[in-house]
């Protein structure tokens, strides 16, 4: 099941689901029935596994035959990012990559070890923004703006001190996202700064429930600046898989549902380039996953 959220019209904000290019609007589709339906994602994430089995129960029965207004062309709507507003900041992990790794020794200084553990740091609420939205560029902040395709991983139920071997069991979907960096904000290796700048997390343009995603970690993942290729790898590049990740968070950080993991980059970011390459005014950055979506942002001077 594909989720969204998306503003109509009226600018109202609303939870959906994707069917057929049609926008269902989930709560309405619930009220049609005399049932209850969420009217947000994180709700939604909240109320799981009913609020899932309760809508694919809906879906199904309504398909093709939607009640009035329940179902508009998603081309009629606006999509917004799945999670407009997390709850807190979404965790980051970076150097997941071999050949990541390699890139980065080579231009910023980082270590041309592998890690020995997940390299774990955040991005504040503020840095998402859905489908088409703009990433910003202050020239008189960074001149080096990057850019990183990522898998992003929505957790589905509270996970403290959860082994390998039942993390999977708490993912709730993924996503796509962009881990936009501004190579030359950060500071004495502190990495908030330059990752965690408003509109450095375009994210979208749904959720893909977990179940319908076979391998999380045999996925094509690709990035492209003005149409030309940037990043062309596969999930299963990885250093620390999905069940690793969890489990090392929740060691010592409580991961709560609606929470988001952003797993890592593969090689090919602007900074890695021979001679460096970087995001401008101008440019428009379009981003997949295979089975999960693809993402379009344009990048504007502020």
């Amino acid at each position: 099941m594909k989720l969204i959220t998306f503003q109509t019209r009226t600018l109202h904000t609303r939870l959906g689901a994707l069917v057929d290019n049609f926008a269902v609007d989930l709560e309405l589709l619930g009220a049609a029935a005399g049932l209850t339906l969420p009217d947000n994602m994180l709700d939604f994430i909240d109320a799981a596994p009913v609020s899932v089995q309760r809508t694919r129960e809906l879906l199904s029965k309504f398909e093709g035959n939607w009640p009035l207004n329940v179902a508009t062309p998603v081309a009629n709507v606006r999509l917004l990012a799945p999670i407009p507003k997390p709850r807190k900041n979404i965790f980051g992990i970076g150097l997941n990559y071999v050949e990541h790794v390699a890139e980065s020794a080579r231009t910023l200084d980082t270590s041309k070890e592998l890690p020995k553990q997940p390299v774990v740091f955040s991005k504040p609420p503020t840095t998402v923004i859905g489908p088409g939205d703009a990433i910003e560029h202050n020239a008189m902040i960074t001149q080096q703006l990057d850019w990183e395709v990522e898998l992003a991983v929505i957790i589905g139920a509270t996970c403290r001190r959860v082994g390998e071997g039942e993390a999977m069991s708490k993912v709730f979907g993924y996503t796509v996202l962009n881990d936009i960096s501004a190579r030359d904000c950060r500071r004495a290796g502190q990495w908030i700064f330059s990752k965690g700048q408003d509109t450095f997390a375009p994210m979208g343009p749904y959720i893909v429930t977990a179940d319908e995603i076979a391998d999380p970690h045999n996925l094509d993942l690709w990035l492209k600046v003005n149409g030309k290729i940037k990043q062309n790898s596969n999930t299963r590049h990885m250093l620390f898989k999905i069940p690793a990740l969890i489990a090392d968070i929740s060691s010592a950080i409580t991961l709560e549902p609606g929470d988001i993991i952003a797993t890592g980059t593969p090689s090919g970011v602007g900074a890695g380039m021979d001679p460096q390459e970087w995001m401008w005014p101008g440019d428009v950055i379009e981003l997949g996953v295979e089975s999960i979506g693809t993402l379009r942002n344009p990048v504007v001077a502020v």
